[in-house]
């Protein structure tokens, strides 16, 4: 698989709640497709198949502990996710300085054309 379509299998597995929170789950360490399905209304199965979309995407993997198979979080797609967004982010970050230092010209080249502004005289009513 290359870092392109990686980072698309990434995304595209990141894109649905119910797999963003087995994610979050397993931040917290291992666990089983039976621990993993009990917070959420849905069958085991449905449980497997979020899990497998998330291990096409390298973002889980399971071992064998006996009749016990864990399911834990992989790092590495998260990271090369990470890095590609924080690329735009850097990118937009000077996008937005750089409006920021042409805005403040603008202001000081508007107050230096703009006439001074002349007292009022106020007369009493009578």
């Amino acid at each position: 698989m290359t870092p392109s379509e990686r980072l698309d299998a990434t995304f595209a597995a990141l894109a649905d709640p119910t797999r963003r929170a087995i994610l979050a789950r397993l931040a917290l360490g291992e666990a089983s497709v039976l621990e993993l399905a009990e917070p959420f209304a849905m069958s085991q199965p449905a449980v497997s198949k979020h899990l497998k979309v998330l291990e096409r995407a390298g973002l889980v993997s399971r071992s064998r502990d006996a009749q016990r198979r864990p399911c834990r979080i992989e790092i590495d797609p998260l990271t090369e996710a990470t890095h590609w967004l924080e690329e735009y982010r850097k990118l937009w970050e000077a996008n937005f300085a750089r409006l920021d230092t042409l805005l403040e010209e603008l202001k000081a080249d508007v107050a230096s054309q703009a006439p001074a502004a002349k007292p009022t005289k106020f007369t009493k009513e009578e």
